[in-house]
């Protein structure tokens, strides 16, 4: 590939600034500031050593682990790598988006009940083109109804302020907006198991009203879609636990798994722990009755609340 097929390829992938989330723009630097280096055929260690840097601080850029983004080391890196003058600029412009703007999740009141793991989620959530999710026992967060979390909360998390559920409850329910975005709705695929249905979480009209709301979003959303595994298909790909895959399209980023548990919550990017969690999604699609018939069951336990 020449120089110039290159640049095309880098250009074409650029967000508008105007639109542009802080951590679209912390992806978007990473992902070109990589390509840059490979480019130019230069090595890590070799950059760091050019400008006097710890080898953390290259790393934390390529891979977005950084709230903000000097501009100043933007143009260091360019000068180094060879970047265009219009590259340049358009990276720089990415980095002081990072200085300028917070993501709706770093809002005061919000941000202190968002754990730091959660966060980094939020934004590859937000950016992400693909979600595929893998439920055991509760309705996927991006199908939930506030009723439902609000009893989540309370059941499960006991002793919680008042003030703090909703605040949850906020959190929640802002990051479904992912599936109606006017341009570029996250394309949602959720497979759950058939307890997240018969499971009753808050009083038999929230858990109604619950799976009414996943039949009308799965029914009237074409972005929207739900499997559900029966019990009766016996041992299947997700008894692990729950998992996402989030992909994301035009970035050039590879895809990455979520998983979480009572403890802990975590981002893999690992090649072969990737492969794995798409593999059991893609089995467990083939294994779980279709998308019609997923529906029918959805009405079905509805009716039994």
């Amino acid at each position: 590939m020449t120089m110039q097929e290159d640049a095309v390829m880098f250009d074409s992938a650029m967000p508008a600034l105007e639109s542009a989330t802080p951590t679209l723009c912390r992806l978007q630097l990473s992902n070109e500031l990589r390509q840059l280096r490979l480019r130019a055929g230069k090595k890590g260690a070799e950059v760091c050593r050019a400008l006097a840097w710890p080898p953390s601080k290259l790393t934390r850029l390529e891979t977005a682990d950084n709230g903000t983004v000097e501009p100043s080391d933007v143009i260091a890196l360019c000068l180094i790598y060879g970047a265009t003058p219009e590259e340049q600029s358009t990276l720089v412009g990415y980095a002081k988006v990072t200085k300028t703007k917070k993501d709706w999740w770093q809002v005061q009141g919000i941000r202190d009940v968002v754990p730091p793991s959660f966060k980094a989620f939020l934004g590859l959530e937000a950016t992400a083109e693909e979600l595929e999710n893998y439920e055991s026992e509760y309705v996927p967060g991006l199908l939930q109804t506030d009723a439902y979390i609000r009893a989540i909360h309370e059941q499960a998390h006991t002793g919680l302020p008042i003030e703090q559920i909703e605040k949850l409850v906020a959190v929640r329910i802002t990051r479904q907006d992912v599936l109606h975005r006017e341009m570029g709705a996250l394309e949602f695929t959720a497979i759950v198991n058939e307890a997240v249905l018969r499971r009753k979480v808050g009083s038999a009209e929230v858990m109604k009203e619950q799976l009414l709301h996943m039949a009308d979003l799965a029914s009237s959303v074409p972005n929207v879609k739900i499997q559900v595994v029966p019990f009766a298909l016996g041992v299947h790909p997700g008894m692990n636990g729950p998992f996402m895959v989030l992909k994301f399209g035009a970035l050039a980023l590879k895809p990455i798994a979520y998983l979480e548990n009572l403890s802990s919550a975590g981002v893999s990017r690992r090649d072969d722990d990737v492969k794995k969690y798409r593999q059991a999604f893609s089995d467990l699609q083939a294994l779980a009755p279709g998308y019609k018939e997923s529906l029918s069951m959805i009405y079905a336990a509805s009716k039994e609340f």
